[in-house]
C-alpha cells in the first residue's frame, strides 16, 4: 500500500505543478529571463537523461558500445552535422562495435 501512496502522492504534485504553471501570470512567464531558463533546463534535463541512459544499469555502472557511440554523437554535434546524421552516426558506431564483440 505504501507504494501506490508514492504514486498518488507523485501524481498530485505532478498535477499541482502543471496547475500553477497554467495560473501562472502571462507576463511572468513572457520575461527573457525566465524563457532563458526553461530552455536551459530542458537541455540539461534531457542530457541528464541520455547521460543515465547510457551508463547506467539495476546495479552497477555499464560500459558497452553506447558509451562509445554517445562519444561520436557529441562529436557530431560539435561539428553542427544534422540531426539524422548524428543519429545514424551513433547508431552506426553502436552496431559495429556490437558486431566486433563489444556488449
Amino acid at each position: 500500500m505504501i507504494g501506490w501512496t508514492g504514486v498518488l502522492l507523485a501524481c498530485l504534485a505532478v498535477f499541482a505543478i502543471k496547475l500553477a504553471g497554467h495560473l501562472a501570470p502571462a507576463r511572468l512567464l513572457e520575461r527573457p529571463d525566465v524563457m532563458r531558463a526553461a530552455g536551459l533546463l530542458t537541455a540539461g534535463l534531457l542530457a541528464a537523461l541520455v547521460a543515465v541512459q547510457t551508463v547506467a544499469s539495476t546495479d552497477h555502472l555499464q560500459l558497452d558500445a553506447r558509451l562509445p557511440a554517445l562519444a561520436v554523437a557529441a562529436i557530431a554535434l560539435w561539428r553542427r552535422a544534422p540531426f539524422i546524421v548524428v543519429v545514424a552516426l551513433a547508431a552506426v558506431t553502436a552496431a559495429g562495435l556490437r558486431a566486433l564483440g563489444m556488449p
